[in-house]
């Protein structure tokens, strides 16, 4: 048996584990990855170069920093702001989604669903009105930022890891607008759907007590990562790493700021607990797997049967792409689907004399903003069912879609129109 029989063989292996086990998708990634090693399909001294370490730092950095940043209460007290300047429940639920879209377009999704969450809860409670729609609402709006920026999701770290994107390319490239417009333009179209979908909550809100911040340097902090990623994306011949190391390197400081004012560990503790390693594992394990089957032609194997089902046209690909992902990321995570497809979507545009960002940007409108399909979709889906859960909420699929079909639409065909539009 061929060492291609059985690196397909181990990946579909791999995939199928994913889906069945998604408790375990960072062991069974590990393990494919160590056995991949042990069969010579990667070599040992072939890992460390097959991870994109500029990704992990970034994700591990910027959780971190997120994390400090959420204990400062800044958050909080923006939303207070927001809030106090809405009238009725319809144009709060409307401004608590925008803000959570805003903020996830530079902060973890599910880390903007936890912050926010708790605002629309206490609004809810005090008009006495289920909390429900606007939680759905919020967790569907910050998925949608995800793709807007560099660091706005794992999988804009992702593309931009695999097609060295940096940050301000995310806002102009190649001398056209990039996808954070594509988003915003999918935001307003969404964000008329959110209207019409709360066009009868009516009910008066008037302001809530203000939080308290208890410490702004993390917000100085989250400020300067979104400025030196900017400054370092028009200085050439940096290092491949220089995001993560931006990332990674305000986090320390962060660190060592709140330990020498507090004169304690604690936070140093719980913001290395926020961290993501689940997610980190899971990646490290998929690089390798996906370096394998690149390696020895797999993916090579994949563009072509994609470009045969399409008959060499660039429009029926795109189209296949963009859809698929929309379908896949409603019911399986995106972050394997992307990690897996980006190299295939190189292929395919290697094989057809193209550009690949319009393949690379439609797979990144399809899966991220498709995850909103469903309410297991998306890891901030997720989470917001689990904050209702916990407050005595069961949330049913019909009654989420209610609200995410119609808004996923409006936003994913909005991207799909433009990225065609700008990039064929």
């Amino acid at each position: 048996m061929s060492l291609k029989v059985v690196a397909i063989i181990l990946f579909a292996l791999t995939y199928i584990s994913l889906l069945s086990f998604p408790k375990h998708r960072a062991y069974i990634a590990l393990g494919s990855a160590v056995i991949f090693m042990f069969l010579g399909i990667v070599r040992f001294n072939e890992v460390f170069s097959t991870i994109d370490w500029n990704v992990i730092m970034m994700i591990a950095g910027t959780m971190g920093i997120v994390a400090l940043f959420t204990d400062s209460k800044m958050p909080n007290l923006l939303a207070d702001m927001l809030i106090e300047k809405t009238a009725t429940v319809k144009w709060a639920i409307i401004a608590l989604s925008l803000f959570a879209g805003f903020i996830s377009a530079f902060i973890d999704n599910v880390a903007t669903v936890l912050m926010v969450a708790p605002v629309a809860l206490t609004i809810a409670s005090k008009l006495g009105v289920s909390p429900v729609p606007s939680i759905i609402a919020i967790s569907i709006a910050s998925n949608l930022q995800g793709a807007a920026t560099l660091v706005g999701d794992t999988t804009s770290i992702l593309l931009g890891g695999h097609a060295d994107m940096n940050f301000m390319d995310f806002f102009v490239f190649h001398g056209k607008p990039g996808l954070f417009w594509v988003v915003q333009l999918g935001a307003v179209a969404s964000t008329l759907i959110l209207l019409w979908v709360f066009r009868k909550e009516k009910q008066q809100i008037h302001a809530m007590e203000k939080t308290r911040v208890t410490n702004y340097f993390p917000s100085i902090l989250l400020v300067a990562m979104v400025l030196l990623l900017i400054i370092a994306s028009f200085i050439p011949n940096t290092p491949r790493t220089i995001n993560g190391i931006i990332c990674v390197s305000l986090f320390i400081i962060g660190l060592l700021e709140n330990a020498i004012r507090t004169r304690s560990a604690n936070m140093v503790t719980s913001a290395f607990a926020e961290i993501d390693y689940f997610t980190i594992l899971l990646l490290a394990g998929l690089f390798v797997v996906i370096g394998g089957i690149t390696k020895v032609g797999v993916v090579t194997d994949i563009s072509n049967l994609f470009v045969k089902l399409s008959g060499d046209n660039l429009f029926l690909i795109y189209t296949l792409i963009v859809w698929a992902s929309v379908l896949f990321s409603a019911f399986i995570d995106n972050i394997p689907y992307v990690a897996t497809m980006l190299p295939v979507c190189g292929e395919i545009a290697g094989i057809m004399d193209v550009s690949p960002y319009i393949l690379y940007f439609g797979l990144l409108v399809g899966a991220t903003l498709g995850g909103n399909l469903t309410p297991i979709g998306a890891s901030a889906n997720i989470t917001g069912i689990g904050i209702l859960r916990k407050e005595g909420y069961e949330v049913s699929a019909g009654q989420f879609m209610k609200i995410s079909v119609p808004f996923t639409l409006a936003a994913v065909s909005t991207g799909y129109i433009l990225v065609w539009l700008l990039w064929s």
